[in-house]
């Protein structure tokens, strides 16, 4: 059982840390470690989302599905979206790789586009090693969250 405290930490702490990990996830691609770091991120804050709330809150507090007597359990169901979530990551990640094999060009060779007039930045350099830190983010939060919710249901 937690407290008060903790479950309102959590209620302020974790959009920050998710907000963070979004910035670091599309300013990354030209730093290294961007989307493994926010993965990295993404997954502390949901584990202080399951510390606060408990690990059947997603499926009941945020997706609003009920737990049935009869069918599966909840949490299977979520560690089923959570491989899919890896699955679909490391094909974003060898697609990247791909797709610049498909155009002649070297693997994993990147190119930028440069967009102006964006509100806040001004001009944003979008890079295609996004595509491959997206990958990357995909398989990091859907691996760990699988770790941490099988081994957290023991």
């Amino acid at each position: 059982m937690t407290t008060v405290i903790m479950r309102t930490t959590a209620r302020i702490v974790v959009p920050i840390v998710l907000i963070v990990a979004i910035s670091l996830l599309i300013e990354g691609h030209n730093l290294p470690g961007g989307g493994f770091i926010a993965g990295v991120l993404t997954s502390t804050a949901f584990v202080i989302v399951y510390i606060a709330f408990g690990l059947d809150f997603l499926e009941r507090g945020v997706l609003g599905r009920d737990v049935d007597p009869g069918k599966t359990p909840s949490r299977d169901r979520v560690v089923v979206a959570y491989r899919r979530l890896f699955t679909v990551g490391l094909a974003i990640a060898v697609g990247s790789g791909l797709v610049p094999l498909a155009l002649a060009h070297p693997f994993l060779s990147q190119s930028y586009v440069v967009l102006e007039g964006v509100p806040l930045y001004h001009h944003l350099e979008i890079a295609s090693a996004l595509a491959f830190d997206l990958g990357v983010y995909c398989v990091v939060v859907g691996g760990l969250l699988t770790i941490i919710s099988v081994v957290g249901a023991e």
